[in-house]
Parts: structure tokens; sequence; C-alpha cells
């Protein structure tokens, strides 16, 4: 499953090229060209893995839409605008941006940094540890720790937890999941899939706050207690 990059740009035409760049690269996005839209459709887009946002826009600027997005989930931002002032640079870094780039810009420059990005996110997530309640998620390690309890799990019980620790409290597609995980959407590997969700109940079971909810017919949705 390729990597989603939502993209709000006000631009017509550098939106569709920047769109149609990604799309050729290897890339799923999302654009909206404006931010209120974007904001309000934020919940119907899922695992959105970067956003690259126009400064400069109507209604709402790319900074306080980087604000507002940032109180529903936690991606990284790279802010794309006509200003090459280093005030702006400056209180884009301080909003939390992972990279700042001027118009014009040539679409490869752009890829090269949204690469990058996506890489350092990925180094990341593999080296930190993650809370779940009173559980300590250590995935460069593939273990759950409780109290003096260590399990180990495998590389796709853990490529799994931290896809779902990604979405908590949101219901995840069950056939994005598939995709993401397996590279196919299969009655076979769903039934594999059912397995590892079993075995993830069982890990965090000394938890009650903890939920590993099924939804009929869509997928499942986690509640991990922060």
């Amino acid at each position: 499953m390729p990597n989603h990059i939502l993209l709000v740009e006000d631009d017509l035409d550098l939106g569709l090229v920047l769109k149609q760049y990604l799309e050729f690269s290897g890339f799923a996005v999302t654009w909206f060209s404006n931010p209120l839209e974007a904001l309000q459709n934020l919940p119907k887009v899922h695992n959105i893995q970067l956003a690259i946002i126009d400064v400069m826009m109507p209604e709402m600027n790319g900074f306080d839409l980087s604000k507002a997005i940032s109180e529903q989930t936690k991606i990284p931002f790279l802010f794309l605008t006509a200003k090459a002032q280093s005030i702006d640079r400056i209180l884009g870094l301080k909003l939390g941006a992972d990279d700042y780039i001027a118009k014009p810009c040539e679409p490869e420059e752009l890829l090269l940094r949204v690469k990058n990005i996506l890489k350092r996110e990925q180094k990341s997530e593999l080296t930190q540890s993650i809370s779940i309640g009173n559980y300590s998620f250590l995935p460069s390690q593939y273990q759950i720790v409780f109290k003096d309890k260590t399990y180990t799990i495998t590389e796709k019980e853990t490529e799994l937890l931290i896809l779902l620790s990604q979405n908590n409290h949101k219901v995840v597609n069950r056939k994005e999941i598939l995709e993401k995980l397996w590279g196919e959407n299969d009655y076979f590997l769903g039934r594999s899939l059912d397995v590892f969700m079993t075995r993830l109940r069982k890990y965090f079971k000394e938890d009650e706050r903890i939920k590993f909810d099924s939804v009929r017919g869509i997928g499942f949705k986690v509640d991990f207690p922060e």
C-alpha cells in the first residue's frame, strides 16, 4: 500500500502538477484546494503519513491549519510557500514543521524532501518506546513489556501494532491493513490477521482499558489509553 500524502494547495495548476507527480512517483495523494475543506474532511482521510501545506491561503493560512490538524492527528508537515523570508521559516519550524520549501520549487526537490521525512519517521517509529496503557511497546526489540513480564512478538505483529498505534481511537479498514502489511487483500491472509489480533488481545489483557474491537464489515478500532 503506497504512502498517503495530504496536499493542501490553493493554486489549482500547481496542486494538480504536484498531485500527479507524487502519484507517478508511487504515492497516494489526497488534495484539497481549500484549507477549511481539508480540515472538515480530515477524519475521512485515513492513514496519512505526511502533509504538504501551502502557507499563503485564503480563509486559513497554512500555519493555523497545521495547528488544527495536529489537534486531531500526529503527522509530519512540510510547508510550501512563495514567501522565502527567514521569519516565516523560523515560525514554521517552531510549529513543528519537518521541512520548509519555497515556491517556485522543482517537483524532484519536493519529492526528495518528502522521501527524507518519511525515512526519518520510519526510523523514529522503530527506535522509540511507545506507551500503551500500563505497557511499553519496544518496536526495535520486538517486545511488549508489562511490569516484570516481557513478551517477544513477531515482526508482522510488530508492524501491525505500529499501524494500530498510529490510528489510535480510529477505525482502521481491514483491506488497508492487509494491503499495507502483506501487499494484498486475500481471504487466507485475512484469517492470519484475525489470529494476530487475537494474540495482541492476549498480550494486553492485564490492562482492561486497552481495547481491540472488531467493527463488523469494516475492520478494527483500538483504544489505547495514553
